[in-house]
């Protein structure tokens, strides 16, 4: 979802709508992980610069993700969390 990356996002559409028809998808789950270079890539060093901000940072991404997903692809059940690298999830929304 971020400005960054934007030139991706063609690509990714492209792809879900075919997995969604062909594959008849209905449950999409969408996992980002904590030390993410991405993410520090995307949204600059400071929102990723203790484990709270970092955890808002992607919650927000996650949360813009599901709305732009919902809006493709509204009959699709969305769960978004954030892996921390000892494999724990934290669940949102």
């Amino acid at each position: 979802m971020a400005t960054r990356f934007k030139t991706w996002r063609p690509a990714f559409w492209d792809d879900l709508a075919a997995s969604v028809e062909l594959h008849r998808v209905t449950r999409l789950i969408a996992i980002d992980h904590r030390d993410c270079g991405a993410g520090r890539i995307a949204f600059g060093a400071s929102s990723i610069a203790d484990r709270a901000i970092e955890t808002e940072t992607h919650r927000k991404a996650l949360a813009e993700f599901r709305k732009a997903v919902g809006k493709r692809h509204p009959k699709l059940t969305i769960e978004t969390g954030l892996m921390a690298l000892d494999g724990s999830m934290q669940m949102f929304g």
